[in-house]
């Protein structure tokens, strides 16, 4: 199943300083009458949502899904400028990319880095990860853990995985502001026998920018005979 995407790039006058969540809030409250854009309505039922909001290295962007890129080309003229906390930034130039995606079991490993921090932990498996002493143990805990994250992303979106999902991680502990509470985030690099496409996010706080991740090297096209896994 393929689904249409919007990756709408905000180029402000200067680097942005505030994170994702500001960036949310401000397009948000341009068009409160579209909960696709805050993803708050109780009758909104996405369990993985269509429009993620971004900051990777000072640079704004959003990502919308089907219905939230539809949305996206109806609001991205109107977003001129971003208000962001006690940061007012001109918005220069707006650069949309719009291509169909296709999530998918491969038979080789894809190699991923997240290139904002995933946010792996719930209440629960926080409190088991804090009581783990050796690192294979947790890292054992945080491959499952992403394993779910990547069958919730699917299921998410309509799309039925038949085979069982492998990863490797190479990832490192980070703090994370979220809600304004500390927690531990990761950074870092992961392999999986699963195609995700650019900037989608996993974890938790996905529309809030936390879990984006991107391709390493860019993946060829579905159906070129390539299973991703190098030669």
């Amino acid at each position: 199943m393929k689904l249409n995407t919007c990756y709408l790039v905000l180029q402000t006058d200067r680097p942005v300083t505030k994170d994702a969540t500001h960036l949310r809030g401000y397009v948000a409250g341009l068009h409160p009458d579209r909960p696709i854009l805050h993803h708050h309505a109780p009758a909104l039922l996405y369990t993985y949502p269509r429009v993620q909001y971004r900051v990777v290295g000072g640079t704004p962007a959003i990502l919308g899904i089907e219905e939230g890129a539809e949305t996206l080309r109806e609001i991205g003229g109107t977003i001129t400028e971003l208000c962001l906390g006690d940061e007012t930034y001109q918005v220069t130039r707006r650069v949309a990319y719009e291509q169909d995606v296709t999530l998918y079991p491969t038979r080789g490993m894809w190699h991923y880095r997240f290139v904002t921090p995933w946010l792996a932990l719930n209440k629960d498996n926080y409190e088991r990860y804090l009581k783990i002493e050796s690192w294979p143990e947790k890292k054992d805990l945080i491959n499952r853990v992403l394993v779910g994250n990547i069958l919730s992303m699917a299921k998410g979106l309509g799309i039925v995985i038949d085979q069982r999902l492998r990863v490797a991680t190479h990832l490192d502990e980070v703090p994370v502001m979220f809600k304004g509470i500390k927690m531990i985030g990761f950074m870092g690099e992961f392999r999986v026998n699963f195609a995700i496409p650019e900037y989608f996010g996993l974890g938790k706080g996905v529309s809030r920018g936390l879990g984006a991740v991107k391709p390493l090297p860019p993946p060829l096209v579905h159906g070129s005979g390539s299973d991703g896994s190098k030669t």
